[in-house]
């Protein structure tokens, strides 16, 4: 049996398994030789990305994503390789030579989760995305194939947006129950629709519209990312989950207004399904 104290990857590997099936999946469709590392760029990741999750305060949340800065730089006090996850995300930066500032960047965008400030336009929703989604789709394309990541920049980048368009369409309900509002406003202004109209769910022809504007938004970067192009074959399961956003923005374009109250996740095996066919086929 695996000792994990003494295999950080391994443990990164675990922890992922429950904390995001997705890319699960999607390091077990990766060479076996590049999963230990993706295993920890990826529960880093969702560690990161659970924080409003975990903490009812703003306050501890920003003292939680402050320490893994000071894990990145070097800084953290006490012995932080006694985390596996931290150990094997350090691990995993020396090994392929990852940009630990794009790394840091991505923590610093997490700290919108903790507060409950509404998106302030297109362009915040995007520089978010890009940080986040877009960041950790291109970092795994340096795990992967390296040589050839800088190719798929561009469509990594619109990748990540459409992603976060889709994401946010599945945290919908969660998201208004805690009093955040992800859809950026000047989106909502063009539909008839404020932040507090979206949370309250009283006007259900605008939360119709504006929904519909966000799946144009998700399908608008979809379409750049797939003329982009750009991804080698050894760099497609970092797009792997990619695959799950078209069903998805379908999915939230059908129900309209209803996905401010129920989820739209689609079934496990379905999603199985789409990454491995994309596996195959291409993210796109």
């Amino acid at each position: 049996m695996t000792d994990m104290r003494q295999d950080p990857y391994a443990h990164c590997l675990a922890m992922l398994r429950d904390t995001d099936r997705d890319r699960y999946l999607a390091c077990l469709l990766a060479p076996a030789e590049k999963r230990g590392a993706l295993a920890a760029l990826y529960a880093f990741n969702a560690e990161i990305a659970r924080v409003r999750d975990v903490v009812r305060d703003a306050l501890p949340g920003e003292i939680r994503l402050q320490w893994w800065r000071d894990v990145l730089e070097g800084t953290a006090e006490g012995d932080a390789m006694a985390n596996p996850l931290a150990a094997g995300l350090m691990a995993c930066v020396k090994e392929h030579r990852l940009p630990v500032a794009v790394l840091t960047d991505m923590t610093e965008a997490r700290i919108f989760d903790v507060y409950n400030d509404p998106m302030e336009s297109r362009a915040a929703f995007e520089g978010y995305a890009g940080e986040t989604a877009s960041a950790l789709i291109q970092l795994a394309s340096l795990i992967l194939d390296p040589a050839r990541a800088p190719e798929s920049a561009e469509a990594a980048g619109h990748a990540g947006v459409a992603q976060t368009v889709a994401g946010t369409l599945l945290m919908l309900p969660i998201h208004r129950r805690r009093g955040q509002v992800y859809l950026p406003a000047d989106l909502l202004a063009a539909t008839g629709l404020t932040p507090e109209a979206l949370l309250a769910g009283n006007d259900t022809a605008a939360a119709a519209r504006a929904v519909d504007a966000f799946v144009g938004l998700g399908r608008e970067h979809l379409a750049k990312a797939r003329a982009a192009g750009g991804v080698s074959p050894a760099n497609r399961p970092a797009f792997l989950p990619v695959a799950l956003v078209p069903p998805v923005l379908g999915a939230a374009e059908k129900a309209g207004e209803a996905v401010l109250e129920r989820s739209l996740q689609p079934a496990q095996w379905r999603r199985q399904w789409w990454m491995w066919r994309a596996l195959r086929r291409g993210p796109f």
